[in-house]
């Protein structure tokens, strides 16, 4: 077989089927190779694939191939959208709504006076054989020292913090959805890139074999070749499986309804401004409902001292009698007027405890602040990381992995002749390398999404605080 033959039968193999335009297949970019005989070429009706349209440009924006669901600017399901369903529909929100209704209850409760008493009294019966003296009675017992306002106002301070629990656990949410849509952005992606990873891999298969038949190439060349194609499919199966896991979670975060793939409106390429830690640590201390909560837990604790403070002061209990003496016929009259003496027990063991709740308060705050530091310094590692990869890949990986390619091609074009295990590590590298760009790009989204989102996510986890509390009295 000649030179020119071997050329012919390489190119035809290699270039997928599927035709440029908008409907072009995000893969790997070779554009059709010159032959000594162009005229054969044409009759030939090549149909290529547009790799450089997944390779990013050294400015670092990176293009994606037109008609790609996921990267619609409209039409599509949008983040706002999948928000206002999700604060609609997920039970974390329904719980906290919920115990904020149970403690505007409980502050209502804790406020309302005892309720006076009633009933039947008698003295003297069988007395010289009368009836004795029989009446009734009523009675009431008056709380003192404004007991019942400081009552509500330990509530009050209760429904402060199931407040900011609520604005935490909405953030959470909206968090959560961010990170769930991103990931069905990404998962998107990986699914449209390994599909034509192994429609490149089956022609590279196929070119092997009827190279091996002409006794072109090695044994060993058809095996890698099948080696790539089988990594291309194994991937292509873990991308699918991620893309359907992605959209289950985003269906739980959502609330349950069933969401199955679909188009989404948003581009992964649009990077976000770059966060500032010192920046962005003051936000998060200031604007944290975390933060929030625990400054109302320390203001409940003052309000319980305040309260502790006036427990020993007594409660008055009157009680007013009216009874028939059967002997003489008189009507008689009693009023009893009792406080407790607060002798041994003047609530000095409960005074301790709320001094001592306070400096726990105060710590807890003290506390919160060093855990979001902690938190956000994690978090921006994360982000930084992946930020730095993906304008790595962007301005220097990815255009180098595209111009090995372009060399590869060249060195054919130009030479007559191409070492086809030096073209399948070629491909091999620019794909991977593009599988890990898709891998930088979510990392950099789900942590910028963490850092924004204050570093509340997890709405659904058995751990997140909703404020059950029993204090009050």
């Amino acid at each position: 077989m000649s030179r020119y033959g071997f050329q012919l039968v390489l190119l035809v193999a290699l270039l997928p089927g599927c035709r440029s335009g908008r409907n072009a297949s995000p893969a790997l970019a070779i554009t059709p190779l010159p032959s000594p005989n162009e005229e054969s070429v044409e009759d030939s009706h090549l149909e290529q694939v547009d790799y450089q349209q997944l390779a990013s440009p050294s400015d670092g924006a990176t293009t994606w191939p037109e008609g790609d669901a996921s990267d619609n600017t409209s039409g599509g399901l949008t983040l706002d959208s999948l928000q206002q369903m999700a604060l609609g529909a997920n039970p974390a929100l329904e719980q906290a709504d919920a115990q904020m209704r149970a403690l505007r209850g409980k502050c209502l409760q804790v406020g309302l006076p005892p309720n006076p008493t009633a009933g039947y009294v008698a003295s003297e019966v069988g007395n010289e054989g009368t009836a004795g003296q029989q009446g009734a009675f009523a009675g009431q017992t008056f709380i003192t020292a404004g007991k019942l306002a400081k009552n509500r106002a330990i509530v009050a301070a209760e429904l402060a913090q199931a407040e900011e629990r609520r604005a935490a656990i909405e953030r959470r949410v909206r968090t959560d959805v961010r990170i769930g849509y991103y990931q069905a952005l990404v998962a998107e992606k990986r699914v449209k890139l390994t599909g034509d990873l192994v429609r490149v891999g089956e022609n590279a298969k196929t070119t092997s074999k009827k190279l091996l038949e002409l006794e072109e190439i090695p044994l060993s060349a058809l095996l890698q070749s099948e080696v790539q194609l089988q990594n291309a499919v194994m991937q292509r199966r873990v991308a699918e499986n991620a893309r359907r896991s992605a959209w289950q979670n985003l269906s739980a975060v959502v609330g349950g309804a069933e969401l199955a793939p679909q188009s989404l409106e948003g581009d992964l390429t649009e990077l976000p401004t770059p966060f500032d830690w010192h920046e962005e640590l003051a936000r998060i201390q200031a604007e944290s409902p975390e933060i929030a909560a625990a400054m109302a837990s320390v203001d409940r604790a003052r309000r319980v001292l305040s309260r502790a403070c006036v427990e020993a002061i007594p409660n008055i209990s009157t009680q007013v009698s009216l009874q028939h003496d059967d002997g003489t016929g008189d009507t008689i009259t009693g009023v009893q007027v009792g406080v407790p003496l607060p002798l041994w027990n003047r609530n000095q063991g409960g005074i301790r405890q709320a001094q001592a709740k306070i400096t726990q308060a105060r710590r807890q705050v003290d506390r919160v602040e060093l855990d979001l530091q902690r938190r956000l310094t994690m978090a921006y590692q994360d982000y930084a990381n992946a930020l730095a990869q993906v304008e790595i890949y962007s301005a220097d990986i990815l255009p180098r992995a595209e111009k090995t390619l372009d060399l590869v091609q060249r060195a054919f074009r130009e030479a007559g002749e191409i070492d086809y295990l030096d073209f399948l590590t070629a491909q091999r590298t620019y794909s991977a390398a593009n599988l890990a760009y898709l891998d930088a790009v979510g990392q950099m989204w789900e942590s910028w999404a963490r850092i924004d989102g204050l570093l509340l996510s997890g709405s659904l986890d058995a751990q997140v605080d909703l404020g059950y509390t029993d204090g009050g009295q």
